[in-house]
């Protein structure tokens, strides 16, 4: 597979490095020279400098024979135009567009197929979704969830004096409650493959399989039981935030009788405070948001907390542009007494650092848009990909496909890549953690946990 990218910044650097990996066939376009010198020496890849929109550009980096294109430059319209031009110019099979500006997605560019573009993704609207999904589970972990599958994988922070600390993983179904199975241990920025004699340390985070009812036990016995979250305090009223605004005064779509409890109990609609520090999208925000209460303060000055008296909500979630404020306004937050934190970061790395300072969602926007475009690129028997330890390890949802060679054989014959785990099964409405004497069959949908390098390999086994 060759892919062309146009555009070296954050997201076409860490898709670039990602596709890389996989052994994918990667251009990429840049039009600075600086960064496009820094790129070339970062990665192991052609890099082409000067204007993605330029037609003798897109014939150097090969455009003629790549299977997609990535525009993921900082400008939607440069982005759109060199999607439009290489729809006219070039046999590519699928064109996808980054798009930031909500205007362009109100007219339903993606389903016009506008210029030529077949995908279009925006990066604040994916972190927004990453965040009201956390919000959905009651914020106590990050989430991932998967379309055909009944079981999530969440991560799990071991305490350094906590109940989990000292025991293997086989020892920890007498302590946590519910069905589960440990995928992935990331430890001191490391990850392993565990097995049941594995032992736990202070500071691991632990990836962790179950249904979404166990993981209610787990939490509980934690002491990180879902609760309402009912008063939030939302930090940054900017595309992210105002996303999640609109989203935490709708709320997800509820049951006749859920909704007839919530009036009953008062809690028909949550009670949301904004702050923001910039006094014109202040007033813009009240304008927007009536039935919430818009603050315009700056979050790290002294005072503000007990001014605007924070300490009672249930949640803070802190989304401005700059993710170290982010960090530090949740932890401060819980030292006072918030129950929950989601926290935006824009580097990857950041995500584990803050979960083992104690915030319990950190959601990476650079992750929510590249694991976006991957599922895309990836489309077909594959479901959806979810990245974990900043990309090296993945879990791929995918349906067998019925003439696939794995059909008829036990999961211990498979000849599966070193370190690769099948921690799920539906099979006809049933879900199971499978054992290396399950017998694979047509249309069976794995959830598969193994190093990104060996993806392809693992697609290649269910669908070939």
């Amino acid at each position: 597979m060759k892919v062309v990218i146009v555009g070296a910044g954050a997201v076409g650097f860490q898709l670039a490095k990602q596709l890389i990996s996989e052994k994918k066939d990667v251009v990429l376009i840049e039009k600075n020279p600086d960064t496009s010198a820094r790129v070339s020496n970062a990665l192991d890849c052609m890099v082409v400098t000067g204007e993605g929109t330029s037609r003798e550009i897109l014939r150097q980096a090969g455009t003629a024979t790549a299977d997609y294109f990535v525009a993921a430059t900082n400008s939607d319209e440069v982005n759109m135009i060199a999607c439009g031009i290489v729809s006219s110019e070039f046999p590519v099979k699928a064109k996808i567009a980054r798009v930031r500006s909500f205007d362009y997605h109100a007219s339903k560019l993606s389903e016009k197929r506008f210029l030529g573009i077949d995908f279009v993704v925006n990066p604040e609207i994916e972190a927004a979704r990453a965040i009201m999904r956390a919000v959905d589970f009651g914020a106590v972990s990050d989430i991932m969830a998967f379309e055909q599958s009944n079981v999530q994988i969440r991560n799990i922070v071991v305490e350094r004096d906590g109940p989990l600390t000292g025991r293997t993983l086989e020892e920890l179904s007498q302590v946590l409650p519910g069905s589960f199975l440990v995928a992935v241990v990331i430890r001191e920025n490391r990850y392993l493959i565990p097995s049941g004699d594995t032992r736990v340390q202070g500071g691991d985070i632990l990836y962790v399989v179950a249904n979404e009812g166990d993981f209610d036990e787990i939490f509980d016995s934690l002491g990180k039981g879902r609760s309402e979250l009912n008063r939030v305090i939302l930090v940054g009223g900017g595309r992210i935030g105002q996303q999640v605004a609109e989203y935490l005064q709708s709320g997800p779509p509820q049951s006749l009788f859920r909704r007839v409890a919530r009036r009953l109990t008062g809690q028909e609609t949550r009670q949301v405070k904004i702050v923001e520090r910039d006094y014109q999208r202040c007033k813009e925000l009240i304008e927007r948001f009536p039935k919430a209460l818009v603050i315009n303060a700056d979050i790290s000055d002294d005072g503000v907390f007990e001014e605007q008296h924070f300490a009672n909500a249930d949640l803070v979630i802190a989304a401005t542009d700059n993710q170290e404020l982010n960090i530090v306004t949740a932890l401060y937050a819980k030292s006072q007494g918030i129950k929950r934190s989601v926290v935006l970061v824009n580097r990857a790395s950041y995500a584990p650092i803050a979960a083992q300072l104690g915030i319990d969602v950190p959601v990476s926007q650079k992750n929510a848009i590249v694991t976006t475009i991957l599922r895309f690129i990836r489309s077909g028997a594959v479901r959806s990909v979810h990245t974990i330890s900043d990309g090296r390890i993945e879990a791929i949802e995918l349906t067998v496909r019925a003439d696939s060679r794995a059909v008829g054989k036990a999961i211990r014959d498979l000849s599966l890549p070193k370190d690769t785990l099948i921690v799920a099964m539906e099979r006809d409405g049933m879900s199971l953690v499978p054992g290396g004497n399950n017998v694979i069959r047509g249309n069976d949908q794995l959830v598969v946990v193994a190093k990104k390098e060996h993806g392809d390999r693992v697609q290649e086994i269910f669908t070939q």
